[in-house]
This record gives structure tokens, sequence and C-alpha cells, in this order.
């Protein structure tokens, strides 16, 4: 890597360059000679250790305090290195599906991410209605499941199962780790798309010689490169992108409309929950302007129900006001 020396100063021209150097002056005047960066290129802090213990350094690097699963053989190297962890707490289920509604309701509860742990085949293809149901609901969801060794992929080994393509429906973004050196940047990236944008789940497929394997060699810096983003077509409706800004004459139409609206209704769905202080946002809008708020089944507990303002939940099975109010409001603001 290297960047420009910012003490360099630019040498003037000779008079016999001058006629012709005049032109570009304008635009050459700060060329300046490269220098090496002195940020480090390399990471060599996972030299050394197995695929299961670079899983270990990266939950705690990133902050993981629950991890939820059920163990098999092909997953085994993982449960290995997490055994004796001191850092986090493993939740066993009876059934990966099991393992799978925890995490989302740990990620509902908290806003992290729910760690999922799972072997492969039957153990990956159980993980798939919490997958579904996160992707419904925009619960970020990080499942990593085991797999057979690689040199044994298509050959219909015990429990081998598709599950990259099997899960591509219902997550985010999921990836198989074809190499040990790989592993820190794809976790590093299923952190950062599952918790983007509209979160979501997403899922790792680990095979068992990545994860029982040795790293014997730095391996390139991620920080430069990471997060890397995946293509569109993979991700559609549901891909990472970033919050657009409001505009500020929007927001003075906003206030326009709702000053000069009768029946205005503020319609909250999951989006207040799952933005930090957004719901303190939501409470001080009702108040000021006096609009009463109704909320989605997802939206449930984004506005106190005993406020006189809330009309509670509307849709087939929430209340009839809520619903007529929607039906007869002049401004609806969905939030």
């Amino acid at each position: 890597m290297y960047r420009t020396q910012e003490s360099a100063q630019p040498a003037a021209p000779s008079a016999s360059s001058a006629a012709s150097a005049g032109a570009t002056k304008a635009a050459n005047w700060n060329a300046q000679p490269l220098q090496r960066s002195t940020e480090k290129e390399y990471d060599d802090s996972f030299v050394g250790m197995t695929g299961g213990e670079i899983f270990h350094e990266m939950m705690l690097r990133h902050g993981v305090e629950k991890v939820f699963g059920y163990p098999g053989g092909a997953i085994l190297p993982v449960f290995d290195a997490i055994h004796d962890s001191n850092y986090f707490d493993f939740v066993l289920p009876r059934h990966e599906q099991g393992a799978g509604h925890m995490a989302e309701a740990y990620a509902r509860v908290t806003g992290k991410p729910g760690i999922v742990l799972v072997t492969s085949g039957p153990g990956a293809t159980n993980i798939i209605t919490p997958l579904q149901d996160a992707l419904s609901d925009g619960v970020p969801l990080i499942v990593f499941s085991g797999q057979v060794p690689t040199a044994a992929i298509g050959t219909d080994a015990f429990q081998e199962a598709d599950v990259v393509g099997i899960s591509r429906a219902c997550t985010k973004w999921n990836v198989m780790v074809k190499d040990i050196a790989e592993l820190p940047r794809r976790i590093n990236e299923a952190f950062e798309i599952a918790m983007s944008g509209r979160r979501g789940p997403v899922l790792v497929d680990l095979p068992k010689d990545i994860t029982g394997g040795v790293l014997n060699h730095a391996i390139a810096n991620a920080r430069p490169f990471l997060p890397s983003r995946p293509m569109p077509e993979s991700i559609g409706r549901t891909g990472v992108h970033n919050a657009a800004r409001v505009h500020q004459d929007t927001l003075k139409r906003v206030a326009e409309l709702c000053n000069g609206a009768k029946k205005p209704v503020i319609y909250a769905g999951h989006g207040i929950l799952s933005s930090p202080g957004a719901w303190k946002l939501l409470r001080e809008f009702a108040d000021k302007a006096n609009i009463p708020v109704t909320t989605t089944l997802m939206g449930l507990g984004a506005f106190d129900e005993l406020d006189p303002k809330s009309l509670h939940m509307l849709g087939m099975h929430g209340s009839v006001y809520a619903n007529l109010s929607v039906q007869s409001a002049d401004l609806l603001i969905a939030l």
C-alpha cells in the first residue's frame, strides 16, 4: 500500500520545458513521490490457530456474549475450540430449530445478531424455518453450519447437503468458506451484512477441514477491504443499503401536512424497534403533534399502549378502532 508524501514540494519547470509544461502545470503541480505506507498490510495474529480457534477469536472481537446451537461431527472442531471459553455463554436446545428461534428472540430483545452453530446435513436443514422467519421479520441472525471436508463435497458423503443452495432463498447472503485464510474475512462480512440496511439472516458454511485445519501464514489485513459487498443480484430486495438521508424540504413538507391534517394517524412498524432510540423520537413526535399511533404486529412495543393516543395494533387481528381510524384518516404517517 502506498500514499503520497505530504511534505514534498513540486519542482519548478526548467526554462526549456516551461512552454510545453505550462498547459499541464495546473493539473500536475501536486504530483508527488510515493512512499510505503506505515499501515500493516498483513495480519499474523491468527498464525498457528485452527479454524475453530479463529472462530472463537472472531466472536470475541465482535463482542459476542451468547451462542446458540446443537453439536455434531462436522462442526466439532468449532465446539472443541469454544468448549472451555469463559467469554460467552453457550445455550444448548433440544433441536436446531429451537436454537434458531432462541437466537431470534435474543436478537429482537438486545438488537445484537443472534449466533447459531449447527452441524451438516439435517443439522443445517433444521435451521431453515428460523432463517425464513428472520428474513421475513428483519431479524439479524448469523448461522454457522458444519459441512463435510472440501474434498468430499459432491461425493454424496455422510450428512452432505448443499446448504448454500438450500438457504439461498431465505438469507440475505450466504457463503461457503473454501480456505482457512479467508475465514476471518467471511465472518466479518457476515456480521456486516446481517446488521446493515434492513437486518436479516446470513449463513456461513464451514467445511470440517477448514475448521480443523491450521493457518500457517499471515493473511492480508482485512480492514482495507472490509466490509465487502455482495453482488446486488444475489441479495435482491433485502440487500445491503445505506439509510437515505431525509431532505430538509421533505421534513418541511411533512410538517405542513401534519399541521393541515384533521385526522392524521401515525403507523409505526418494526423499524422503530430496530433503530436505537427511535421509540423515544416517536413518543416525542406523537406528543408534540398530538397524533394517535397504531402499530403493526412487528411494531408492538414501539409505543406505550397505555398512552391515551395509542390505537393499539391494526390488521386482521388488531383492534376495530385502529382499522377504522386508518381507513378514515386524511394523513397516514408510516414509520
